[in-house]
């Protein structure tokens, strides 16, 4: 019986002692099992949101819609991008592809979410697909960049900017209902609505009287976006910006 103890001993010992040996061996793999993110050489930067890997690969970047070229910040976006990922090896966690065949995924330099700092510096919105892993952390980069007044998040200084709510949106019948509650006219000439990806709406020369409201139904009336749709059921956000792009108000659902 001592034997048979004394051999059992041994044994657990001996296990252990390979443990120890092979923690680092043995962690690494855990690691690299459990972890979904993969090391690979960005090629090029295409904008801010879309980049080229290894084999000529295409990722859009989850998560986030940077301004198209010609819009305000585009190159500001597209800058970021090239100075923190070009030509480096990044980390990609990697989510399907889209209807253009490019890879879908998040990127990761030295533990850092990329598509988060674009959305925190002002660089990108939120723009949430089916993959919601990190929807929290982006909305609260939104949050952060419109507490910060960073770029996109740049609150407008127009005279109307505290006179404009938003009385009604009903996304399910895709209807708006804007309505100026100041004592005087508001010239809305040139000012965008907009949802989280690449539809916008703007607005022709046109004032909203003081104490007056508007109705906006995609595809119909004198004001509409010909559209099928804008705002998805899954969820989206509303953005309305003055005639210089600065941020009026903005709401999600």
């Amino acid at each position: 019986m001592k034997r048979k103890n004394k051999q059992i001993f041994l044994l657990v010992f001996l296990i252990s002692l390979l443990i120890i040996m092979n923690y680092s061996f043995i962690d690494n793999y855990l690691v690299k099992l459990f972890d979904e993110k993969e090391s690979v050489i960005v090629e090029r930067v295409i904008d801010g949101d879309t980049i080229v890997i290894e084999n000529k690969t295409s990722v859009r970047l989850l998560g986030i819609n940077c301004p198209e070229k010609g819009e305000e910040y585009y190159l500001e976006a597209k800058e970021f991008l090239e100075r923190e990922i070009d030509g480096k090896n990044v980390r990609i966690e990697r989510s399907g592809k889209d209807k253009y065949f490019r890879e879908l995924g998040y990127i990761f330099v030295d533990g850092r979410n990329i598509n988060l700092e674009l959305v925190e510096k002002g660089f990108a919105n939120v723009y949430i697909l089916d993959n919601k892993k990190y929807e929290e952390e982006l909305r609260n980069a939104w949050e952060k960049c419109i507490y910060d007044e960073e770029n996109l998040c740049e609150k407008s200084v127009d005279v109307c900017f505290s006179c404009i709510e938003l009385k009604e949106f009903d996304y399910l019948n895709q209807r708006i209902v804007f309505y100026n509650k100041c004592d005087f006219d508001c010239d809305l000439e040139n000012w965008k609505i907009k949802d989280e990806g690449r539809k916008n709406f703007v607005f022709p020369e046109f004032v909203l009287g003081a104490k007056k409201e508007i109705e906006i139904i995609v595809g119909e009336g004198d004001l509409f976006w010909d559209e099928e749709y804008v705002w998805t059921k899954t969820g989206d956000t509303l953005f309305l910006r003055d005639s210089e792009n600065k941020l009026v108000l903005w709401e999600n659902y």
